[in-house]
């Protein structure tokens, strides 16, 4: 295979150094680089430099001419909900009317109405499906993405979507606790059913575990009990919280020792001080706030006090349809007031983090996977700066153009 030379770069920018995850003022720190090239030898970065101080090269090399292009790397998704049947369009012109996202779930809408849909497309439909939405997300720029399951709730589909994510060449997390399913009577009834029934499978085809604690989902103590037998089969833990009310999902995540805690729109100033001084990363999903008109999370506030962030998508059918990360970068410079280098290392080398990969994903240096987003626009600020446009030119992913 030929080596891939990326010449002639108007920039280079990539999150400095080589720890993660990134916080308070180093969030903001970045190796930039003008007049640039990136040389591939195949799935990894062998060199990034000036052009000045690029010798010959020997041996069969690829050249992509990239003047007025500028590069970012692969952005990564650390929150996405790939594999679900149907759509929730329905449900979204009701909430366009007045209907609150809780009054739509307490109704049977929200997540059980696509658990119906996402039975009734079966494996090969869940296959397709996730396909088609990593297709998505690979055009706008994301070569490494997360995927959980959590529209099953039964032992098939579940399973079936932890292969689907897997097959399309996602991260699976098994959020066997999304819901309680209308055949079993409870919580507790139905964490009886997962634990027994699901888990032993699930820990096999998933890296990690995830769990929505909220008010007319799962509390704290059905929360830990689940999460501490996922822990127990070696799975990492992950956690939707703080997302309508604080119930404790910042704390149980600190105790448990969890990869991170998502959403975050109601955390108040005390889950901000514990996060900061924990290993827990916080991953903001402003799109899902947006979709569903709450509160920005406290972005500034949390790197301010030192707290590890991450972004995210939050890519479902009901609460966030947005599968762009550009997006995301946008909405963290005009809504949660942070820079465009902050949000550039949020949804690259702090995400990574949050999926056990800040080694190899996530920056643009020697050594690390050369997955690289090239953007129409000399100026790699455009990231976040064009708003909802056709700002990504190519994707390179594993050292190959896509």
């Amino acid at each position: 295979m030929p080596r891939l030379l990326i010449r002639d770069l108007a920039q280079v920018a990539s999150p400095a150094g080589r720890t993660a995850p990134l916080r308070g003022s180093a969030l903001a720190d970045l190796d930039w680089i003008d007049d640039a090239y990136i040389l591939c030898a195949g799935a990894e970065i062998e060199a990034v430099g000036r052009m000045r101080d690029l010798g010959s090269l020997e041996g069969d090399v690829q050249e992509l001419h990239a003047r007025g292009l500028s590069a970012v790397p692969g952005l990564v998704d650390c929150h996405t909900h790939p594999a679900f049947g149907g759509d929730r369009v329905d449900e979204f012109s009701l909430r366009a009317a007045g209907a609150s996202y809780e009054e739509l779930h307490a109704a049977g809408g929200g997540i059980l109405s696509t658990v119906e849909a996402t039975r009734a497309a079966g494996a090969d439909g869940l296959m397709s499906t996730v396909a088609r939405h990593r297709d998505w997300m690979l055009r706008v720029g994301t070569t490494t993405f997360e995927g959980k399951s959590g529209y099953g709730l039964d032992r098939e589909t579940e399973l079936a979507s932890l292969r689907a994510i897997a097959a399309a060449g996602g991260i699976p997390t098994w959020l066997g606790a999304h819901a309680v399913p209308p055949e079993h009577a409870d919580a507790s009834v139905y964490l009886d059913f997962v634990l027994a029934e699901v888990l032993p499978e699930a820990a096999r085809l998933a890296e990690a575990a995830d769990v929505f604690l909220e008010r007319g989902a799962f509390d704290v103590d059905r929360a830990r009990r689940y999460l501490e037998a996922c822990a127990a089969t070696g799975l990492a833990l992950r956690l939707h919280g703080d997302q309508f009310t604080e119930a404790g999902a910042i704390p149980l995540a600190i105790e448990l020792g969890a990869r991170s805690v998502d959403h975050l729109e109601a955390t108040g100033p005390a889950g901000i001080a514990a996060l900061a001084t924990s290993d827990v990363t916080g991953v903001l999903l402003p799109a899902s706030a947006l979709f569903l008109g709450r509160p920005m999370p406290p972005a500034r506030a949390l790197v301010d006090a030192g707290a590890a962030v991450a972004l995210a998508t939050d890519f479902n059918p009901g609460s966030a349809f947005c599968e762009s990360l550009p997006l995301v970068c946008s909405l963290a410079a005009t809504q949660l007031k942070l820079s465009p280098a902050e949000a550039l290392a949020a949804c690259t080398v702090n995400a990574a983090h949050v999926l056990g990969r800040a080694g190899t994903h996530g920056r643009l240096a020697p050594g690390y996977r050369a997955d690289i987003v090239l953007l129409d626009a000399s100026d790699w600020r455009y990231l976040a700066y064009h708003l909802g446009g056709a700002v990504v030119s190519r994707v390179v992913k594993d050292g190959q153009l896509v």
